[in-house]
């Protein structure tokens, strides 16, 4: 079986809808991923981990890495940097490995323009309400922040139909079992079996003289 490169596959979704939640439940599983780990200016929230959520760096070090070229994307949010690394994303796929990366649309656009067979993946809550509810309920926010998101999610909400694909994420478990499918069967196309086990298909169709 032949190596190929890796497949870049980006997640997106409003604050809210239950994006890093999914992504967590699919790590869990035997789906056989790499998440890409951002780098973010901003503080860590209590539960967060330097490496294993983000890796937290300072503005200044962050300015300084995006003024060297560093990031494959980059944006701010809220008063916060954030930004992918080129050279892991580089590295790890053309060692075949394939790739998660959570990103905003805006992150998403950057990178489809250097990757743009990237499979784009957008997380939608079943409704307004529901995306509200779970915003509050996080109790990290003030009200005001929340005001925020909500107008951001409404922004980012706009942006699902430049996917290729889009999961409601109203149970956890069906929407686990969505985004699993998605990856299998990119998993499956032809393009790609071709090289990966052109040596099998080249015995099967191989004429044997009896």
């Amino acid at each position: 079986m032949t190596t190929t490169p890796g497949t870049l596959y980006i997640i997106s979704a409003p604050s809210g809808a239950g994006k890093t939640s999914l992504v967590k439940a699919l790590l869990q599983t035997d789906i056989d991923l790499s998440l890409s780990i951002s780098y973010t200016s901003r503080q860590p929230r209590p539960e967060e981990m330097d490496g294993r959520d983000y890796h937290f760096v300072t503005r200044q070090v962050f300015e300084q890495k995006l003024q060297e070229d560093e990031f494959l994307e980059s944006a701010e949010l809220y008063g916060n940097f954030y930004g992918t690394s080129k050279k892991w994303i580089n590295e790890t796929m053309m060692s075949g490995r394939d790739i998660l990366l959570e990103i905003d649309s805006q992150g998403a656009r950057q990178v489809r323009a250097v990757f743009p067979v990237a499979v784009g993946i957008f997380v939608l809550p079943p409704s307004l309400e529901v995306l509200e509810m779970r915003l509050r309920h996080r109790a990290q926010d003030s009200l005001e922040a929340i005001s925020r998101r909500l107008a951001a999610a409404r922004e980012e909400l706009s942006h699902a139909g430049g996917y290729n694909y889009i999961i409601i994420n109203d149970k956890l478990d069906r929407a686990l079992q969505d985004l699993k499918c998605i990856i299998q069967a990119e998993r499956l196309k032809t393009a790609k079996q071709l090289v990966r086990h052109h040596g099998l298909l080249a015995q099967l169709t191989r004429t044997s003289v009896l």
